[in-house]
């Protein structure tokens, strides 16, 4: 008797089994992203990782640069750990507010952002890392550029979703958003903020992207913003040396190229588990803004392949919930802030990393929730709250919360329940006003050259019938005056 037949009949094969348990896998995670409140708690999860992760990449990187220096080790961690107190009471309030009050204050958001844009190039404004374009009230900075790019894509998608009954038209289309981010944009470069700008760019191509600008328009716009940089990286100094320096980092190893060899070489040290936090070397003085702008190098030193794969896949799933929640929802206005704000976020981390792996120049974005800064992280919780906000106001969400009441989560912080999105009312096209009403019917067109002979040109009929009614005018007035 073999083996196959010793093996009882009723035992399914190992990879019969295998299959089964993938199928049960997928059903049950498809059941349960068909829940109503799936992305809101997606988000959740995120927005809280990515929290928990920044504050403690913040704490390992800062603290040898501020001991060496003769200050607290803690000194950059408890003033990111301020701002993210501030920015998750933003969050709350934000996720509190309803919809259409942001819409409708998203006029006022960018004419504030603009004016404050003007004020920072005055002498109100402070010069840090060679550009003005900070306010500083004594220990406090704020950057207006960060709300500025939240503001532009709140108001440019109020102004398309309003006028899309008319964006087949090229002036509708344009005017007004491409021109007001035109002047901001001139305002971010005035400081000089090459990252800003990127970032607003972003924004905008994102919002014509979404309402379905014609490619043409994109075309146009890349081909400009390639003329653009071309301009800028020759027309100052310090951008050609990041474009050189970028294509050829080894040529300046101890100045500009520094950065760019030093993140390379924390994240080969890193290898695929990390040396552990706490344990990597670039921070001690090797990696200049080590805490802001390639935070991501010492993650990959300290926490090695897998922590990069864990931040890569966070944004990535980013990603995926931000586009379902625009896809999920029926207000136009709703389904374009919630793309364009997605798209934004993401496209801010593809920057942050790209330059510290070498595939893109230095610009210093930074990376978003995760990197030291004040107002990036506000304004990234900021975003992040208006994305939540979105989420529960997806239809299935909606009724779910009307009708079963707030849920564990809304429970505890007390949100109240989302209204329900009611479509504007149809316009009745304008009937055209019928022609006014004659007793006598109009005379049909005379031809002139057939009543006046070929003889004659029109111009000759014309004058023979000018001097006939003037005569008749004259017989008429004689018989007048006669009577």
């Amino acid at each position: 008797m073999t083996a196959v037949d010793r093996k009882p009949v009723g035992e399914r094969p190992p990879r019969a089994q295998r299959t089964k348990r993938v199928v049960a896998v997928r059903t049950s995670l498809t059941a349960w992203l068909g829940r109503p409140l799936a992305d809101f708690h997606l988000l959740l999860a995120i927005f809280g990782m990515l929290t928990v992760l920044g504050l403690i990449m913040v704490l390992s990187a800062s603290a040898p640069g501020e001991v060496a220096e003769g200050a607290s080790a803690y000194s950059v961690f408890k003033k990111q750990l301020l701002y993210v107190g501030v920015g998750a009471i933003v969050f709350l309030i934000v996720l509190r507010i309803p919809l259409r009050t942001i819409r409708h204050g998203s006029t006022m958001a960018m004419l504030v952002s603009v004016v404050l844009l003007v004020l920072v190039l005055t002498p109100l404004g402070t010069v840090l890392s060679g550009a003005q374009s900070w306010f500083t009230v004594g220990p406090i900075s704020f950057q207006p550029i960060e709300p500025a790019k939240l503001a532009l894509a709140l108001w440019g998608a109020h102004v398309l979703v309003t006028k899309r009954a008319l964006l087949d038209q090229y002036r509708h289309l344009l005017v007004p958003v491409v021109p007001v981010a035109m002047l901001v944009f001139a305002l971010v470069m005035l400081q000089p903020d090459l990252g800003g700008t990127i970032t607003l760019g972003v924004v905008l191509m994102s919002l014509l992207w979404f309402v379905g600008a014609p490619m043409r328009i994109f075309g146009i716009i890349a081909i400009g913003a390639v003329t653009g940089a071309l301009v800028l990286a020759l027309g100052a100094d310090y951008r050609s040396k990041r474009v050189q320096t970028f294509l050829n980092p080894a040529a300046d190893p101890q100045g500009d190229g520094l950065q760019a060899l030093q993140a390379l070489y924390a994240l080969a040290e890193g290898g695929f588990f990390g040396k552990g936090l706490t344990n990597g070397s670039s921070k001690w003085r090797y990696l200049p803004n080590v805490h802001s702008d390639f935070i991501f190098a010492v993650i990959g030193e300290e926490l090695g392949f897998i922590g990069c794969v864990l931040v890569l896949g966070l944004f990535a799933l980013l990603t995926v919930v931000g586009l379902r929640i625009a896809a999920r929802n029926t207000d136009p206005w709703i389904r374009m802030v919630a793309a364009t704000l997605t798209v934004w976020l993401v496209a801010q981390a593809a920057i942050n990393i790209g330059y510290v792996v070498q595939l893109l120049p230095v610009t210093g974005i930074t990376l978003p929730m995760i990197s030291s800064g004040g107002t990036s992280v506000v304004t990234t919780m900021l975003v992040f709250g208006i994305l939540a906000n979105c989420a529960r106001h997806e239809p299935e969400a909606v009724s779910a919360l009307r009708s079963l009441g707030p849920g564990r989560v809304g429970g505890v912080l007390k949100l109240p329940a989302p209204e329900v999105y009611k479509p504007p009312p149809k316009r009745r096209p304008v009937r055209p006003s019928p022609p006014p009403r004659s007793r006598k019917a109009a005379p049909p067109p005379v031809d002139e050259r057939r009543m006046a002979g070929r003889h004659a040109p029109p111009s000759e009929y014309r004058r023979r019938e000018s001097r006939k009614a003037g005569q008749d005018r004259d017989a008429r007035s004689r018989r007048r005056d006669g009577r």
